[in-house]
Order: structure tokens, then sequence, then C-alpha cells
């Protein structure tokens, strides 16, 4: 398909406006395309599968506000509960019945979470956890692994993937080396490194916080029996085991990962889908964990949006849409994402272009290189140069993908089997111009 004559004139007066007032123009760093080069567009608005920007060009959208989208933007049962819940208000800082309405659609999709608490970002979810872990086994370690971004807390941000790993940044200025100190960061898959950390630090490890398949190196699942053995450690040593499935949840599986694996942690935590594109996060697990938090017990969490209706009632429309039709939408997920997948890999193939593809459920990743991808040190062999040429030649055919080799990519009901042709052609002719 051939280049799309687009032009960026409005956007491009709107980063210049948004860099007198926002550092680097943005609110997340990786919406600054620095890592793929070229001009980001500024969207003004999207639909089913498609983005608009500023200047009415569209795109073929694989990120999907980086996952919630899995019923397509504009999807209009959620844009209804939006509407009617915000004509009675977008806010109370009081409770309503929605949030036990989605609170229990969310059990009911997970066993393992007995009890729950919303906040209002998977950062929350996942700094909230980890306080509660540390109050309940009396311990201050933490295992976390490399490549695995569990949002921006100070303790976390160790070798976390996602926009550090975009900017070549190994952790964060202004995160104190006491905090770090006791964030213990070990290689993804490596199951004999979680062993030795034990092994020296016994009976100090509170938890273990895992992307149970990770999306901020780009998608690497986990080796066969990585999670189990996991959760066997954890239970031997009585640490506790935190699936962070704010990427996969509801989206590789209506379950998440612990659907696919049958492996139960202690405790979990959520965003992305089950705010319908809403800010939203929860962490939940058993009952005798999570009645340690007020007003029940001593560890201290609150949010004033926390339970926003407006959020809540997104997250019920998108989760009952998806548990009323949970096997004809995940099956329609996996054979679009395979094709599409695969589609492109083969185009590279007939190219000589070095690609190795990862992919899990309705997310996937295009790696620049000929080896596999199984942790962070094999993701940081990828030719990100090539990647960001990919990523140039994609868009300028109205292909828009994640801005960085180590964000994953997704796609939701609302792509076609005209969609995935439309991708492979573009692939096609941009491999074509990426020949050695």
């Amino acid at each position: 398909m051939p280049i799309i004559a687009r032009t960026l004139t409005q956007s491009n007066q709107l980063r210049r406006r948004a860099e007198r007032f926002l550092p680097g123009g943005v609110d997340s760093p990786v919406r600054a395309f620095r890592a793929v080069g070229g001009e980001p567009p500024f969207l003004s608005r999207a639909e089913g599968a498609h983005l608009y920007d500023a200047d009415g060009n569209q795109y073929l959208d694989y990120f999907g506000s980086w996952g919630p989208m899995i019923l397509g933007h504009a999807f209009p049962p959620v844009v209804r509960a939006i509407q009617q819940t915000a004509a009675d208000s977008s806010s109370f800082g009081a409770s309503t019945a929605a949030e036990a309405d989605l609170a229990e659609l969310v059990t009911r999709a997970v066993p393992s979470i007995e009890k729950l608490r919303f906040v209002s970002s998977g950062t929350e979810a996942t700094m909230s956890a980890l306080r509660l872990a540390r109050a309940f086994t009396g311990r201050n370690y933490i295992v976390k692994f490399e490549g695995c971004y569990h949002g921006h807390s100070d303790g976390l941000l160790a070798k976390a993937g996602s926009g550090l790993a975009t900017f070549g940044i190994p952790g964060s200025a202004g995160v104190p080396d006491q905090i770090a100190q006791l964030t213990l960061t070990l290689p993804y898959n490596d199951t004999a490194a979680v062993e030795a950390a034990f092994a020296t630090h016994k009976n100090e490890i509170a938890c273990i916080i895992v992307e149970p398949v990770a999306g901020n190196m780009g998608c690497v699942p986990p080796q066969p029996g990585y999670l189990k053995t996991l959760r066997d450690i954890t239970s031997r040593e009585g640490a506790l085991l935190i699936f962070d499935e704010v990427m996969t949840g509801f989206r590789v599986a209506y379950g998440g990962v612990q659907e696919l694996s049958g492996i139960q942690p202690d405790l979990t935590t959520l965003g992305k889908i089950i705010g319908g594109g809403l800010p939203v996060g929860a962490f939940g697990g058993r009952a005798e964990i999570m009645d340690k938090l007020a007003p029940l017990g001593p560890v201290y969490q609150a949010g004033t949006l926390s339970g926003n209706p407006l959020a809540m009632a997104a997250g019920i429309a998108t989760l009952s849409h998806l548990e009323q039709n949970r096997a004809s939408i995940y099956a329609q997920l996996d054979q679009t994402a395979t094709a599409v997948a695969n589609g492109v890999a083969a185009a590279a193939t007939e190219a000589g272009i070095p690609l190795t593809t990862n992919r899990q459920g309705a997310m996937f990743t295009w790696f620049f290189t000929p080896n596999p991808v199984r942790d962070f040190a094999t993701a940081e062999f990828a030719d990100t140069n090539r990647f960001a040429a990919f990523h140039r030649g994609m868009l300028d055919r109205g292909i828009w993908l994640p801005p960085s080799q180590f964000e994953a990519a997704f796609l939701g009901a609302a792509h076609t089997t005209d969609h995935v042709h439309q991708t492979i052609a573009a692939a096609r002719e941009v491999f074509a111009a990426l020949k050695p």
C-alpha cells in the first residue's frame, strides 16, 4: 500500500504549544516518539480500530491506549454508560453501588481474588500491594525482574523496562539508595536466580512481584514451569506471590494469565481494561491479606477518586460484554492476533529481515533480532534503529504501532481480516525498503 499523503500542520502547532507548558510536551515520556524519531501526531478522536489526528489523518491502531481498548474505541455500550453516569455527577468521594458491582465481576473472573480495592492507576495498585505484602509478612525486601515494569513508584523503578528501557535509563533519579536497596532485581525466566536470592535473604523477602507475561520489555511469555516455580518458592519461604496483571488481565484470557496457567497468586494487581479506558487500577487477593487494610487493619491506603463512578460504569460495561461473549471474543482475538503477527513475520522473512515474534493472546512484539527473546538481556539485542525505521514506515502507511521496541502491541475485537491484510501489505512495503 502506498505512503499516505499526511500532513501534521495542526499536530506540530499543538506540540510546540504543549512544549511551552509540559516537560517534553507530554505527560508520559514515550509519547514524545524520541525512540523512533519523526513527529508525534496529536490525536483528536478514535472509533473502533482507528485513530484520527488533529489534521484528520486516519491510522489503524495497534496500541489501544496501551491495552484497555479491547472492544475498540468509543464502544457504544461503554460510551452510553459513561454518559448516563456523568449526568448524575462525575465524582462523589463516597461509596456507590457500582463499586461492588464491578468488584463482583472481577472476583468472578479471577478466583484468587476474594476481596479487592479500587484505585486510580496501575502504579497505585502495585505500590499498595507491596505495602500490604510487607505488612502481612513483616519483611522488607521485594523481588522484581529485569524488564518488568510495575509503575513508577520508588521501589519498582530499577531496570523496569517500558519507558526506562526505551530511553536506556537503568533506574530513576530521585530514588533514595535506602529504598532501592530493598528491591532485589533478578533476570526474568531464571529460577536459579530466585532460589539464590531467597537463600541469601532468608526470612527477609516479603514478596515476588512479576508480570506473568511480560509486556514492558516487549511481549515475553514465561518459560514452561517458571510461574509454578515462583509459586512453589514463595509458598515454601513464607513470602507472597504478586501477579501484576495490569496489562494481561482480561486481555490474554478473560481470567488473565491465572486462567491460562492455573497458578493462583496471593495478590493480583489489575488496571487497563477494568476501567474501559478510564483511569483505574485495583489490587486484591486472599481475604486474610486484604483485611489488613484500613478500616479493618493497620495498613493505610486511600484515594478521593478510588472507585470513581465514571470508571466503575465503563468497567462494568466492558467486563459485562466480555463475560457474556467471552468464547467468541477471545477466539476472534487469538485468530486475528495470530494472523497479523505471523503475517508480518513472514513478510520479514521474505525480505531477509531478521525478526523474532513473541505473542500471548492479543498482545505481541516483533523484535528485530534473529535470536529468541526470553528476558530483558536478550530483548536488548534487538536492533532498535531498524525498529524505529519500521515504525516510521508503518506510520507513513497509516499503521500506528507502539513507539518503542520495548512495548507490546495490542489489538482488539474491532480489528478485522481486512485490517490484517492492510497491515501485512504495509509491512511488506516497509521491509522492502529496509532490505540489508
